[in-house]
């Protein structure tokens, strides 16, 4: 190509207002998404339990542990503390506050209405190949729960609750659910841990199927709130023991 003159692709796209990102936008750009990056990082690490409750957040630590400048940890904090994951307390700094009882509680009694909601729609909308999926799910739980492998089963179980959304065909309700398994899943698989809970869990999931292919909204609603019910206070166990543990710690 002559070094004179555009090729007729580069001209049509300039000719159509097309513009390349200038060198401050893209560095910006780049720091956008370092910040979000390194916050989905730390804010998955807390809800996993990486990070205890109480524990202190270092900024140069933090940096040092995530390969990155105390800038988008700094930024990251920020967010987190918007969130209430952590806070501010006088002559320590940033402390990890993490997922509390009333966390639980709250984002259960949420999940129960909005549940019913996915089990009810579900129910009248469900196609073939999603009632396979399930199946599959279902089968695969039966199979680790032989095994009493906890972390296949809690897996599979937001992997069920996550196809019944799909099947649901509700956009609203995806939004609206998205970010709550996140918040719970270490506590999940903890208290999944509880004896006997991953049994009573998979035989709640088998009968909502159940209705969910029978085409019976209404009791596939008043299943999966009595599912939500069973692994709210099988929660709230482990957590609230878990907050004595913690708070044993602090007074120590």
């Amino acid at each position: 190509m002559c070094c004179g003159r555009l090729s007729l692709g580069l001209e049509a796209m300039l000719e159509g207002g097309f513009e390349l990102p200038r060198r401050g936008e893209a560095r910006r750009a780049g720091r956008e998404v370092l910040r979000d990056s390194i916050f989905v990082q730390l804010r998955d690490d807390i809800l996993r339990g990486r990070f205890s409750r109480g524990e202190s957040l270092v900024e140069l630590k933090l940096a040092s542990q995530y390969g990155v400048s105390r800038t988008p940890i700094r930024e990251a904090i920020r967010q987190l503390e918007i969130e209430g994951l952590v806070r501010y307390l006088p002559n320590r700094g940033v402390v990890v506050e993490g997922i509390t009882t009333q966390d639980v509680e709250d984002i259960f009694v949420i999940r129960e209405h909005l549940e019913g909601l996915v089990a009810r729609w579900a129910a009248a909308r469900v196609t073939p190949e999603e009632l396979k999926k399930l199946h599959e799910v279902l089968e695969l739980q039966e199979f680790y729960v032989a095994k009493d492998d906890v972390h296949q089963i809690t897996v599979l179980d937001t992997e069920f609750h996550r196809l019944l959304l799909e099947a649901s065909k509700s956009k609203s309700l995806r939004y609206a659910l998205g970010s709550m398994l996140d918040y719970v899943e270490q506590a999940r698989l903890r208290s999944l841990s509880v004896p006997g809970r991953i049994h009573d869990s998979v035989r709640e999931h088998k009968s909502i199927l159940e209705a969910v292919e029978a085409g019976d909204s209404e009791e596939a609603a008043r299943l999966i709130a009595k599912h939500m019910k069973n692994a709210r206070n099988n929660l709230l166990r482990f957590v609230t023991e878990q907050e004595k543990k913690d708070n044993s710690h602090e007074d120590s």
